[in-house]
């Protein structure tokens, strides 16, 4: 299923991030994932996120499917040339796998392999015009693919609590001009800036999917706000992790937190995307206690 059948349907779209491990041996991934995620819309897979070598998004997609769950296949631009990165939508689309986000990605200095050759041969904005040529039937050296081409479903993602607004606004606009179809957001803490934000992006007509982040400590929320581009986590916020450290230990603060974030930014977007970050088991419970 596409997630903008979905959209086009009127539901609030919810989704859940999951990374593959460093390693082949993903049962329990799969176990945690069929158990805490499958009442969820879709489940996006992380592509050697953070610039971390891992198992690919891809083959980890296909896992899914196979248990039933409906993937999201996430790729980004820095491990793979123009010609590595048509070969994988080919291939998605051989196995069924009919939902994209498309993301320029990390750095390799950030990640396990700082001595890697970043590629970068596109950027997020060229990929999804990569996918949308594709989906006309040609690839990017405008040569004609063989029979039927291959029909996604076109995410992005966008910060709406950067500093810079009227510069995501921008980027926005350049990726539903190259085809983007909805939208996944960086973490949002500050529910202020997410709806201001979206009374200005609502001029595009694409949905938008609120991005949470189950925040674990008070060590998380210092390293994000230091290290993470267009996350601020409030000082209150911060406060209130540290008040009770056995409840913010066993999640029931970062739920919590991360609920009324969700409740109060509802009425002004089309989903939420949760990155649980191996806190999967925590889905069900942030989502009942949103309302959802």
């Amino acid at each position: 299923m596409k997630i903008t059948e979905a959209f086009e349907r009127g539901e609030f779209v919810v989704t859940a991030e999951v990374g593959p491990p460093k390693g082949f041996h993903i049962e329990h991934m799969l176990e945690e994932a069929k158990t805490y995620l499958s009442g969820i819309t879709a489940v996006n897979v992380t592509d050697n996120q953070s610039s971390v070598m891992r198992l690919g998004s891809l083959a980890t997609c296909k896992a899914l499917k196979d248990e039933g769950l409906t993937p999201i296949f996430q790729m980004t631009c820095r491990d793979r040339n123009r010609i590595a990165l048509e070969s994988d939508l080919l291939s998605a689309a051989l196995f069924g796998i009919e939902n994209l986000l498309l993301l320029t990605g990390d750095h390799t200095t950030l990640g396990d392999h700082p001595q890697a050759k970043p590629v970068f041969d596109l950027d997020s904005v060229s990929l999804i015009h990569a996918v949308k040529q594709m989906e006309s039937g040609v690839d990017l050296g405008g040569n004609e693919l063989v029979g039927e081409p291959p029909k996604f479903a076109k995410g992005a993602v966008v910060s709406p609590c950067s500093d810079s607004v009227d510069v995501q606004l921008a980027k926005m606009e350049r990726k539903v001009a190259a085809g983007a179809e909805y939208f996944q957001t960086q973490a949002v803490y500050e529910p202020e800036k997410f709806i201001q934000f979206m009374e200005k992006a609502k001029q595009f007509g694409k949905p938008v999917q609120l991005g949470i982040v189950i925040p674990k400590s008070v060590g998380m929320c210092r390293y994000m706000n230091a290290n993470v581009a267009g996350i601020h986590v409030p000082e209150e916020m911060i406060e209130e992790l540290k008040a009770d450290k056995e409840k913010t230990k066993a999640g029931i603060t970062g739920v919590e937190i991360a609920a009324r974030v969700i409740k109060e930014c509802k009425p002004y977007c089309q989903g939420v995307h949760i990155m649980a970050m191996g806190w999967e088991s925590k889905v069900p419970e942030l989502l009942s206690q949103a309302g959802i």
